[in-house]
C-alpha cells in the first residue's frame, strides 16, 4: 500500500480543483438560469458525472492519506461508506468493490488495450460534426441560436466530397438518417471494441467517461487529468463543427479547406499522443481493479457465464 502524506494529498486535491472546478461551477450556474453552452455543457450532459462528484478528490485505490479527524471533518465524502479510516490513514474500502465494478474494469482493460494496439486513423477531419447537421434544416439543427458556416446546399456537397469514415458509435448514431450510409463504417455498441481507434477524438474524450464510471477506485488525478483531455477534445470538435461559434471566442478550424484539414490533423495527433498516456494508466488500473477478489458476488452472477455476465454489465454500464 502506497502512502501519501498530507502535504501530498493536499497538493494533489489543489491541483485537481484548478483542472475542475470552474468548469463544474460555471455549468452549475448556467444549469440555474437555464442557459447553455454550446461546448462546454457537453462534458456534463452527455457525460453523466455529477459535478459536485467531480469536484470531490479521492485517493486511488491502492493508496492510503495520511489524515487527521479535521482532514475527515472537512471532507465529508470520505465518510460516504466506500471509504476506511484505520490509525490515521484513509484508503477505499475494498471489500466494498462490486462484481459488476470488477466486470466493469475488465471490458475497460480489454477496450484500452486493443486501442492501443491499433493503429490511428487521422483521415476523419472531424467530418462526423457535418454529418450531424446533413440536409438538416434549420429548426432539426440541436445547436440552434447559432449559425452554420456553409449554406446548407454547400454543407451537403461538402460530405459528399470526402470519404466519411467515423468508427465512434456514440457519435455515428447523431449522424441524420442521410448521413449514415455516407459513412463507410456502420458502428453498434457491440462492435465497440473492434473499431475504436487511438485517433478518435471521441474514443480519447470518453477515457473521461470510462475513469468516471469507476469512481471512486480510479482516483480524482486521472479522472481530471481525463477530463481536461475531454475538455480539449471538445474544444476542437466544436471548432472543426459547422457551427460559427466566434461569438464566444471560438476561431473555427476550416476543415472545408485543405489548410484547415492540415490543421485539424495536428492538432487531433497531439490530443491523440496525451490519451495514449492516459489511456495506458487507465489501463493499468483497470487490470489491477479487474484482479481484486470480491467476497460474495451477487448470485445472478454465479448464475451466469462470465461471457454472459460481462455482457450484461457492459451494456448497462455504457448505455447508462
Amino acid at each position: 500500500m502506497i502512502v501519501w502524506s498530507r502535504d501530498e494529498w493536499r497538493r494533489r486535491m489543489q491541483e485537481h480543483a484548478g483542472r475542475v472546478a470552474a468548469h463544474a461551477d460555471a455549468f452549475v450556474e448556467r444549469r440555474s438560469r437555464d442557459a447553455k453552452h454550446p461546448v462546454h455543457d457537453f462534458l456534463f450532459t452527455y457525460y453523466s458525472f455529477a459535478p459536485a462528484k467531480l469536484k470531490q478528490w479521492v485517493p486511488p485505490h491502492g493508496v492510503s492519506l495520511e489524515i487527521t479527524p479535521a482532514d475527515l471533518a472537512a471532507f465529508p465524502w470520505w465518510q460516504n461508506g466506500r471509504f476506511i479510516e484505520d490509525g490515521g490513514l484513509l484508503r477505499v474500502d475494498e471489500s466494498r468493490f462490486m462484481q459488476r465494478e470488477r466486470e466493469f474494469a475488465a471490458w475497460v482493460a480489454m477496450l484500452c488495450t486493443r486501442i492501443l494496439g491499433r493503429a490511428g486513423r487521422f483521415t476523419c477531419y472531424g467530418l462526423h460534426e457535418w454529418a450531424m447537421v446533413y440536409r438538416q434544416t434549420a429548426q432539426q439543427v440541436r445547436h440552434q441560436g447559432y449559425e452554420l458556416r456553409l449554406p446548407p446546399e454547400e454543407l451537403a456537397a461538402f460530405v459528399e466530397s470526402l470519404p466519411v469514415c467515423c468508427s465512434h458509435y456514440d457519435a455515428f448514431r447523431f449522424f441524420t438518417p442521410d448521413a449514415r450510409p455516407l459513412n463507410v463504417l456502420q458502428p453498434t455498441l457491440d462492435s465497440r471494441p473492434d473499431l475504436e481507434q487511438a485517433a478518435c477524438l471521441h474514443a480519447n474524450m470518453d477515457l473521461y467517461k470510462w475513469s468516471s464510471k469507476l469512481w471512486p477506485w480510479t482516483g480524482s488525478d486521472l479522472i481530471g487529468a481525463c477530463f481536461e483531455l475531454a475538455l480539449m477534445g471538445r474544444d476542437l470538435d466544436m471548432r472543426a463543427s459547422p457551427y460559427d461559434l466566434s461569438s464566444l471566442g471560438y476561431e473555427p478550424v476550416k476543415i472545408e479547406t485543405v489548410e484547415g484539414r492540415v490543421r485539424y490533423e495536428r492538432e487531433q495527433r497531439e490530443l491523440a499522443a496525451k490519451a495514449a498516456e492516459l489511456r495506458r494508466r487507465l489501463l493499468d488500473l483497470c487490470a489491477s481493479l479487474s484482479e481484486i477478489v470480491v467476497a460474495h458476488p451477487p448470485a445472478h452472477f454465479l448464475a451466469e457465464s462470465d461471457e454472459g455476465a460481462l455482457g450484461k454489465v457492459q451494456r448497462a454500464l455504457l448505455e447508462g
